[in-house]
């Protein structure tokens, strides 16, 4: 290697780290890595280099190494010898190290020529063995190709087989459909019907075969035939039971009632029922996919409900028509008759049949249409209220709810029950609406209707005797007990959980009840059971209000024949009775009305006819534009309340006795405080006397005296209840007390003496008090008449009131 060499090799490394261009530029740390490995090597290869430089000095250098040098050749000769053996001596291992590796690359060379020498040998052998392993493999593909053209061949023979199969049995069917031995109720005449099915089926889905249109139409000429057979076998077999039945009934007699041939009817077709049963259950099976079997299902039943319709239907009409004449037993018996003909029916044809279709419906149906054509001219033209009550809750009850109750053989029976039942409510409404307008509202009372207290006291003296009997024969002090009549109970066990009523005095029995109110609660008793609620509710608010008129009336008629205080007594009596029987109804006795408000009417016209300039306006201000959105009339709803309008009616008669009552104990006082209490009550205080004011005091004391008795006589006759009369009487009381107080207050305050209020003699409250409570006492210990009732002879029975049992009379305080 020479200098020039070496120069161009330090230039290029100088150039790897140049601050401009550098060639190979390096990190700070891979600086200091490489600059302590330099040094580390520097140290080892200094330590080696000089161990090495004075073995090889003391083996070749001479003792006398520096030669003798004359000139600047020989010192530049001396030291370029010196140089190449100082190189020679450093490269001596690695000459050594170049010479060792050459040796192995000599090595690995002679061995790669030998694995290649290996490696075309064991090409050559893999050649060989490839061609050897195709030739083996294409010999195997063959023979396997070979098999499963075999076996693709054969099932092409088997598949073609098959196919053919279907189009070679036309023949052999026929034959068996056509021949003469062949019995259509046979397992084997089916298992060939299956087989044209199923090659039908094949023909249906595999249309794309040659000729597979002509085989379907002639497998569907063997179906047509083998269906045609089927058909002639059922009606061939109806037929026959048909004619024994005709047969039957031409042998029978007059004398034959329709139960028995009725029974003929079934047992004919329940005898040739297991002929069909297995026809018709095969013929089911194919229905379902298949639209021919099903025309002829559906023509079999047709078939067989025609003829039973001939036979059972003629039977079951002649049995309606030979019904009574008596509207309920009529219905009972028809129904029972048509209960039993359509469960005979339906269980008839169960035995052929698996489900019920609608021909079997509208048999049902027809059958059951007699029943409703049969009675219903009938139930329109019963005017009695008690008839179509009874004929709505036969039908209701005993026939839609117990006999049919979601039977499904009588579903028929409920529709013509459920229609007759509408056309009996109808007839029932209407009935009862002219039964209310007439007997109720329109109704004249005869003399004994208004024969009060005369009745009531009647009453009572015959209770009284039956009562002293009962006592001389049991020794006991138990007080009489009167039954309660049929339509009191009826209408209180309405409700079934209302307690039942305790024992009614003579007064409250339903009996003595004023028509109309006895009318009302009977009708209503009636139409509970018959009507749906919300028809109910309507009739009952319209009965009510009617009722509420008709005691109205009649007390306004007692009271011009006999007093005021007997008119309200009885008012209150039929109230309090009305109030208490419709509690029971579980209905709300609420109905809404709906009218029509024209007033707003009536203004748009005067603004139309004030603006006749404006009519055909075209702009806002159209006058008959406004007409037509502001003249709409509106519609109000008013809910009526039958129970609120009985309270209000009670309220205002308690009031009117209270006030009449007051009058007759107090009247003097009470004419006393509203004349000092005019205008002019200056002048009356400065006219007005003691003395004159103590004849007021005493005739009010005196009518106290005279008229409390007779008034709480007649109370008790009408009332027939302590609550009550307690009650009623405690206001009237109360009032007395309160204008004696009156009294009082005005002499304090206008200026009277101690003198004066001594000659006036006006009581306190407590004497008030005292003093009507021994008016009371008397009138239970003397014999009293009834207020306005003169006494006719001295020996009047004494009356036992303590004894009368109190009524369930529901009470209110009248004057709250």
């Amino acid at each position: 290697m020479d200098n020039m060499t070496l120069k161009e090799i330090q230039t290029k490394l100088l150039q790897w780290e140049t601050s401009e261009n550098p060639l190979a530029p390096l990190t700070s740390n891979q600086r200091e890595a490489i600059l302590d490995l330099e040094s580390m090597l520097l140290g080892i290869k200094s330590e080696s280099e000089q161990q090495e430089k004075t073995e090889v000095c003391s083996e070749n250098v001479p003792e006398d190494t520096m030669p003798e040098i004359d000139n600047t050749f020989e010192f530049l000769n001396w030291y370029e010898q010196l140089n190449e053996t100082g190189v020679k001596a450093d490269d001596a291992p690695y000459e050594a190290y170049y010479k060792q590796l050459e040796d192995r690359r000599n090595e690995c060379v002679s061995l790669t020529n030998q694995i290649k020498a290996t490696m075309t040998d064991l090409n050559k052998m893999s050649e060989e063995y490839n061609l050897v392993s195709n030739k083996t493999n294409a010999l195997h593909t063959m023979s396997e190709q070979l098999l499963a053209d075999q076996t693709k061949l054969s099932n092409i023979g088997d598949d073609i087989k098959q196919k053919l199969h279907y189009f070679t049995q036309v023949e052999h069917l026929s034959q068996r459909l056509n021949s003469p031995t062949m019995s259509v109720n046979s397992e084997t005449f089916f298992n060939v019907l299956a087989k044209i099915d199923e090659c039908l089926d094949y023909m249906r889905t595999h249309s794309n075969f040659k000729e597979a249109h002509t085989y379907f139409v002639k497998y569907r000429h063997l179906q047509n035939r083998g269906i045609s057979l089927i058909r002639s076998y059922i009606i061939q077999v109806l037929n026959q039971a048909t004619e024994q039945v005709l047969t039957t009934d031409e042998d029978s007699t007059d004398q034959e009632t329709m139960d028995t041939a009725y029974a003929v009817y079934f047992g004919k077709f329940q005898a040739v029922a297991p002929k069909l049963r297995m026809v018709i259950s095969e013929i089911e099976k194919r229905a379902e996919n298949n639209e021919e079997y099903a025309a002829l299902l559906s023509d079999a039943q047709r078939e067989y409900l025609s003829r039973r319709s001939s036979g059972a239907g003629f039977a079951t009409g002649a049995a309606l028509r030979a019904a009574g004449r008596e509207h309920c037993a009529a219905l009972r018996a028809a129904c029972s008759l048509l209960a039993l003909a359509c469960r005979d029916e339906w269980a008839l044809y169960s035995n052929l049949f698996a489900q019920p279709s609608p021909a079997l419906h509208e048999y049902l149906q027809s059958l059951c249409t007699g029943l409703y054509e049969r009675l219903r001219p009938q139930i329109i033209h019963i005017n009695h209220l008690e008839t179509l009550a009874e004929l709505c809750v036969i039908l209701r009850i005993e026939v839609i709810e117990e006999q049919v109750n979601n039977d499904p053989a009588l579903q028929a029976l409920g529709g013509a029950a459920r229609a007759l039942l509408q056309d009996a409510q109808e007839r029932l409404v209407f009935r009862a609406h002219v039964h209310l307008r007439r007997d109720v509202l329109l109704y004249r009372p005869a003399p004994g209707d208004l024969a009060y207290p005369d009745k009531l006291e009647m009453m009572e003296q015959i209770a009284l005797s039956i009562q002293e009997q009962s006592l001389k024969r049991s020794d006991s002090r138990n007080s009489m007990v009167s039954d309660v009549s049929a339509t009191s109970q009826e209408v209180a066990n309405i409700n079934i959980e209302a307690q039942r009523r305790p024992q009614a005095s003579p007064a409250d029995l339903h009996g003595m009840w004023y028509p109309g109110v006895r009318r009302t609660l009977a009708a209503l008793s009636r139409l509970y059971r018959c009507l749906e609620k919300r028809v109910f509710q309507g009739l009952a608010q319209e009965a009510i209000s009617l009722c509420v008129q008709s005691v109205d009336n009649a007390a306004k008629q007692i009271s011009a024949t006999k007093t005021n205080i007997d008119g309200e007594l009885f008012q209150i009596k039929h109230l309090l009775i009305l109030r208490e029987q419709i509690a029971p109804f579980q209905v709300d006795f609420v109905i809404k009305e709906t009218t029509l408000d024209f007033s707003n009417m009536k203004n748009a016209a005067y603004g139309l006819m004030q603006k006749p300039r404006q009519i055909f306006s075209l702009n806002s201000n159209n006058a008959l534009l406004e007409f037509l959105l502001e003249g709409t009339p509106m519609v109000k709803e008013h809910l009526l309340d039958s129970r609120k309008e009985v309270d209000r009616q009670l309220k205002n008669c308690c009031e009117m006795f209270i006030k009449h009552a007051t009058e007759i104990l107090a009247g003097p006082i009470v004419d006393f405080i509203e004349k000092v209490q005019t205008p002019t009550s200056e002048e009356t205080k400065e006219k007005m006397l003691p003395e004159e004011i103590a004849v007021a005091v005493k005739e009010a004391q005196r009518r106290i005296k005279a008229h409390l008795a007779p008034l709480q006589r007649s109370m008790q006759l009408y009332l027939a209840n302590k609550e009550t009369e307690f009650i009623l009487f405690r206001p009237i009381r109360n009032n007395v007390v309160g204008y004696f107080i009156q009294v009082e207050q005005f002499l304090t305050n206008s200026g009277y003496t101690y003198e004066d209020t001594l000659i006036v003699a006006c009581p306190t409250p407590e004497q008030v008090s005292v003093f009507i409570s021994s008016a009371s006492l008397i009138s239970h210990n003397e014999p009293v008449l009834p207020y306005g009732k003169k006494r006719k002879t001295s020996t009047a029975r004494k009356p036992n009131v303590a004894n009368i049992e109190e009524s369930n009379v529901e009470s209110a305080n009248p004057v709250s």
